[in-house]
């Protein structure tokens, strides 16, 4: 039977609505919710005394269930006569005081604050399909004539899908007015039963008439969470934002529910309705796989531990997909947690996520069946924040220690603008350093940052590039002279300084809170080989070049872009300029090595970067390092010989004499590394750091 109107127009018509209603017959038609759904939320805003309107009745039991738990003050209007008729049969006997009149509510024969409050189910939905003017024109004296029957503190309660251009309508017009605006959303678990003929959110807006007074503070509130916390919101369009994030969600779990992702990363940002936090308290990816899963395999949840949603395996698309896999089922919620927010057990995080975490099932999945919570161990984790503080270029950061695998305690920098990115780790080691008081055998136990670790693959390979220097054996035996232009945290620099005895160092950051931190938390100190110049690194290389003493063996080039606009994330663009290049090329040596961190994820870019950087050092090696985007540079000021390309065109592999010489170079390396090490890290692996270095 086709109930439906072939164009959204006849919605407005009156013709559609008496053909509907006859066809319809006596079926009631109550897609926005039936009253058990709607109850608790207009007893609020009508009482049983009150003499109320309702405007677009149609043939829904709403009026008839509210006059039989008390309403008896209850008029209600229709623009169909064959609706009015039918429901006056339906209703003479049973409910005899409740009155049906044909009426349009754009022109109602009702006198001036006839009424307490006026209750619009669907009616202005209807009465608005589009944004045409002429429609316009009759909401206006819709919301004229409404407002002209009601009482002063009178209100109206409207039942809606809140379609934009009708959302726009209804505070572009109130609030105008003086009147009070609140929002409530109509709760999923009420409506299961018309969620099946109405599947997106319904809302009830509630506009409270008052007096328009000059220069009167606009009142907007919403009430859109699982209680009844009112918030206060400054703007109208702060307001259509929190309603159309309720309605991307429903839409969003309508998806997960009847269908499966597709392909699609879909991503969750759960706020705390106790909290003030503009920081969602949970963070939820929904990942799918394609096998095929037993039925007691279809739906699991992982919870990261704390501090350890920054790691490869939880914070990227790849490395979730590879946890699902592992974890061995269909579909895998992974939650992460927000430094923001306090966290007690597992248990409640269980208890808080439970309700939630079901609308996320996959398709067909029986609810009978306990979803199971997954996680690394049998706690949390733990997270203490060390240190906070403002970079003047990148922002608000965070210093904080975290808990990995084996109990070992990670330091990390973040900085909050990439919140699951580390700009920078250490991993910290205790030394039995603080005595006790006096009498006691036991020393306090301090953790201090562990020189001997390389957080960062790619500064491991940078490390193992030293052995592409000619001469290197040479020069770690009597002087090698770096320039390293981005700091950081200091890793890199502190294990240089540590490992090679021979290093003198020039460090330039930019970025003078930044050498604070490094300082301050993770270990860095300068001395006579290694000094800091908190400078523009660009200015930096332009002044060195001028001297023109080619005297630096190593130029290091490993500073991020906070530019978001372009597909690449190291470096910013001026320095793979060929301008900063040429001053490059100045400062080293004749045999001297560049040495480029570069991540780019624009290949057309990446292209030109390469081109660019080979216009001035003739003979490029690269280094892609795995699992990420970035890839290691190492470029020659002069050229040599180079391996005729392979039959496909791409990068050329070394010859077998070519990668022994660079093994037993590298090798060199490692070991004058070793023999200046307390600590070594056998996960260094600097031999094999190389392994798949191509020509560029």
């Amino acid at each position: 039977m086709d109930l439906l109107p072939r164009s959204h127009t006849e919605f407005s018509s009156v013709d559609y609505w008496d053909t509907f209603f006859r066809k319809r017959g006596e079926k009631a038609f109550e897609w926005y919710g039936e009253y058990p759904e709607l109850c608790g939320i207009l007893h609020k805003y009508i009482k049983p005394q009150e003499q109320a309107l309702v405007v677009g009745c149609g043939n829904s039991r709403l009026s008839e269930d509210l006059y039989d738990v008390g309403y008896r003050g209850l008029t209600n209007v229709d623009i169909s006569d064959v609706v009015v008729r039918q429901m006056t049969e339906r209703n003479a006997e049973k409910r005899a005081d409740m009155k049906f009149l044909q009426m349009d509510v754009m022109k109602m024969d009702f006198p001036d604050s006839s009424f307490s409050a006026v209750l619009d189910k669907g009616t202005l939905d209807a009465l608005m399909p589009d944004n045409q003017s002429e429609t316009q024109e009759q909401v206006t004296r819709m919301f004229d004539e409404v407002g002209r029957i009601l009482k002063v503190g009178g209100r109206y309660v409207i039942i809606t899908l809140s379609q934009e251009h009708i959302m726009k309508k209804l505070l572009q017009y109130f609030p105008q007015e003086g009147w009070i605006t609140r929002v409530h959303k109509v709760s999923d678990s009420d409506r299961e039963t018309s969620q099946k003929e109405m599947p997106l959110p319904v809302f009830i807006f509630v506009f409270t008439k008052f007096k328009k007074m000059p220069q009167m503070n606009k009142i907007l509130e919403v009430c859109l969470g699982g209680t009844d916390t009112t918030q206060r919101l400054s703007c109208e369009e702060d307001v259509m934002r929190a309603v159309k994030e309720r309605q991307h969600y429903a839409m969003l779990r309508q998806q997960l529910q009847n269908r499966g992702l597709e392909g699609e990363t879909v991503c969750l940002e759960l706020f705390s309705s106790s909290s003030s936090s503009s920081v969602p308290k949970y963070i939820l990816h929904i990942v799918e796989t394609d096998t095929v899963r037993a039925a007691d395999r279809q739906f699991a949840v992982f919870i990261v531990p704390q501090g350890r949603e920054v790691e490869w395996l939880f914070a990227t698309d790849e490395g979730r997909g590879q946890l699902a896999g592992t974890a061995g089922f269909r579909r895998l919620v992974v939650v992460s947690l927000q430094r923001e927010h306090p966290y007690e057990t597992m248990a409640e995080i269980q208890k808080e996520l439970s309700g939630k975490i079901m609308e996320l099932a996959p398709p067909g999945f029986n609810r009978k069946i306990q979803v199971p919570f997954l996680s690394v161990g049998a706690d949390i984790g733990t997270r203490t924040v060390c240190y906070e503080g403002t970079s003047q270029f990148s922002g608000p950061y965070v210093v904080e220690d975290v808990e990995g695998e084996d109990g070992i305690i990670f330091r990390n920098l973040i900085f909050l603008s990439n919140r699951n990115a580390v700009q920078s780790q250490a991993r910290m080691v205790q030394e039995n350093k603080i005595p006790m008081k006096k009498g006691r055998r036991r020393t306090r136990k301090k953790i201090v940052v562990d020189c001997g670790y390389l957080a960062c693959q790619h500064h491991r390979v940078m490390v193992a590039g030293l052995g592409c220097l000619p001469n290197i054996k040479q020069l770690l035996d009597t002087r090698l002279d770096v320039v390293l232009v981005g700091l950081g945290g200091g890793g890199l620099p502190l294990f240089l300084h540590k490992h090679f005895s021979k290093i003198q160092m020039d460090v330039v950051e930019l970025d003078q809170s930044i050498l604070q931190v490094a300082e301050g938390w993770f270990g860095f100190q300068q001395d006579e080989r290694m000094r800091v110049h908190v400078t523009d690194g660009l200015v930096y290389l332009e002044e060195q070049a001028k001297q023109a003493s080619r005297s630096c063996h190593v130029v290091i080039l490993d500073v991020d872009s906070k530019d978001v606009t372009v597909g690449m994330s190291f470096p910013p663009q001026p320095f793979v300029d060929e301008e900063c290049l040429k001053n490059i090329k100045d400062i080293l040596n004749e045999d001297g090595l560049f040495i480029l961190n570069l991540s780019c994820r624009d290949m057309t870019l990446r292209a030109s970067v390469v081109e660019t950087v080979r216009s001035v050092f003739p003979r490029i090696l690269s280094k892609k390092i795995e699992d990420e985007v970035n890839e290691i540079l190492f470029c020659f000021p002069r050229e040599k010989d180079v391996h005729e390309s392979c039959d496909d065109g791409h990068m050329a592999e070394f010859s077998l004499e070519e990668l022994g010489n660079l093994k037993e170079s590298v090798g060199v390396v490692e070991k004058v590394a070793k023999g200046c090490s307390q600590r070594w890290d056998p996960t260094l692996e600097l031999t094999e750091q190389l392994d798949g270095l191509k020509l560029a």
